[in-house]
Parts: C-alpha cells; structure tokens; sequence
C-alpha cells in the first residue's frame, strides 16, 4: 500500500481551493479625519458584513458593540452573529500607548494586539487564540466619523483562509 505524502497533497488541496477573496474598502484611505480608535469605539455602534472562509459558505455577520473608557483605556464589549451560530461575546481593553499607537488584549487573541493609525485608517494585528492564526484588521474611517469599513484577514501558513469585510456604523446614545 502507498502512503501519501502530506506536503505534496497539502499543496494539491491548495491549489484547488480557492482563497477568500480581499475586497477593496469603499472608503478612500486620506489623511484626515484621523482614525482615534478611542473615539470612535467609545459608545454604541454596529457591524453587518460578510464572513468568507476557505472551504466553507459565505455567512452574514452582525456585531453589536459598546465602549466605556476608563483612565484612557477603552473597554469594548462586542456580541458576535455569525450566520446560524448561536451567539457570542468577545472583549477587547485598548489604550494608546503614543500618539497614532495602540496595544491592548482580546479575549480571542492568545497575546497582545498592537494598532497604529496612518490618517483615516486603522491598522490592528493579534493572534486568535483558536489555532494560533495571525490575524490582521484595516479599518477605514469616512470622512464625518460615523462609519468605518473593515476588513479582517486570518492566515494560516502564508494563506489567506479567512476574510471578514464589515460596515460599522456609530449608533445614537438613547
């Protein structure tokens, strides 16, 4: 009996499928506004996009999410809809450490999250705790600050096997 090489099939298997595609943010990157992830966070806003994965049906998603800052930090607590999931709660704590540069955690990430603002964009990058993915968010600021379109991207061995591409909205306090 032949025994299958795993790296020659991994490969066959990955040429085959197809990876998520990236899409292009509908927001312009500029200078301005400058995306302060502080701001815009603190309060109550809302998410809808669309979640691809390789091998799997493209699902929608919502996000509901509310900000209290404390000291400068900002406590994010977002409640996740995917598709038919049940849903689930994930928290973030994010300060700015200097000007334009953020860290913080996520309960979804194994270790810390770093960010930095180049003008109306947001740059997050962190490891999700499930399967150790490197992970990357741009966000991307419209010119009055009540939106912000973002795209997340999950790699696994270089690939891209996961992509989230989501409006954000900023809601009215009641």
């Amino acid at each position: 009996m032949r025994r299958l090489r795993p790296l020659p099939l991994l490969a066959a298997l990955t040429a085959c499928a197809s990876p998520p595609p990236i899409p292009a943010p509908p927001i312009a990157a500029a200078a301005q506004p400058r995306f302060d992830a502080i701001a815009f966070f603190a309060g109550r806003s809302e998410g809808k996009g669309r979640l691809a994965k390789a091998f799997s049906a493209t699902v929608p998603t919502r996000v509901e999410s509310r900000g209290t800052v404390t000291d400068g930090v900002l406590r994010l607590v977002q409640t996740i809809h995917e598709g038919a999931k049940p849903a689930r709660t994930r928290e973030w704590a994010i300060r700015e450490d200097r000007p334009g540069h953020y860290t913080g955690t996520l309960s979804d990430a194994a270790g810390p999250v770093t960010g930095e603002t180049l003008g109306n964009r947001l740059h997050l990058a962190f490891t999700m705790k499930k399967g150790g993915l490197p992970t990357e968010q741009w966000l991307t600021l419209s010119p009055d600050g009540r939106r912000a379109y973002n795209v997340l991207t999950v790699r696994k061995f270089g690939l891209t096997v996961a992509v989230l591409s989501e409006d954000i909205r900023r809601l009215q306090e009641n």
